[in-house]
């Protein structure tokens, strides 16, 4: 069922930002990437926006975020739902990968409403992300903290390290 909410440009625009590695950017352009992002509902629960002030540029890391995982999970809020983009870096014994995560966050806490809202709107921000490979939806922290368990939704048991971080 789709809740008829529309996706702000500005979020597809940061998707587009996420999703385009350009390795000739200079190193300032690079440091202005975001490494992490959440949107969340408007006021009047018409649009997805950009939520003001939750997310992490490449340049904070080792500066001012010293583990980008932990700092996204604690951006989000404990009793209302979010969508949000991560981009994970990781390796395999093979080779170090990107990826970007869509990530459904409904935890237990949140009203109902909410949770009905932000799921019957999940297609509208899915269908602007084109080419996102890993979908999440996640039901509280215990699913979440660990990094672990987004390990496994990147590769399974091939992943062994996330964020620089051994498994």
């Amino acid at each position: 069922m789709a809740s008829g909410v529309t996706v702000n440009d500005e979020v597809i625009k940061v998707f587009n930002d996420m999703k385009v590695r350009k390795s000739s950017s200079s190193d300032e352009a690079k440091k202005q990437r975001k490494k992490a992002v959440l949107f969340c509902l408007s006021d009047d629960k018409k649009k997805i926006i950009v939520e003001e002030g939750k997310q992490i540029l490449v340049g904070d890391i080792g500066e001012t975020v010293e583990d980008p995982y932990a700092t996204f999970v604690k951006l989000l809020p404990l009793n209302d739902c979010r969508y949000g983009l991560y981009d994970a870096t990781y390796e395999t014994k093979e080779s170090k990968k990107e990826d970007l995560v869509f990530i459904f966050w409904a935890p237990e806490g949140a009203p109902l409403k909410s949770k009905m809202i932000y799921a019957s709107s999940k297609d509208a921000i899915k269908k602007k992300f084109t080419g996102i490979k890993h979908e999440w939806q996640v039901n509280g922290l215990d699913d979440i903290q660990d990094r672990s368990t987004l390990a496994e939704k990147l590769g399974g048991n091939v992943v062994v390290s996330l964020e620089g971080k051994p498994l």
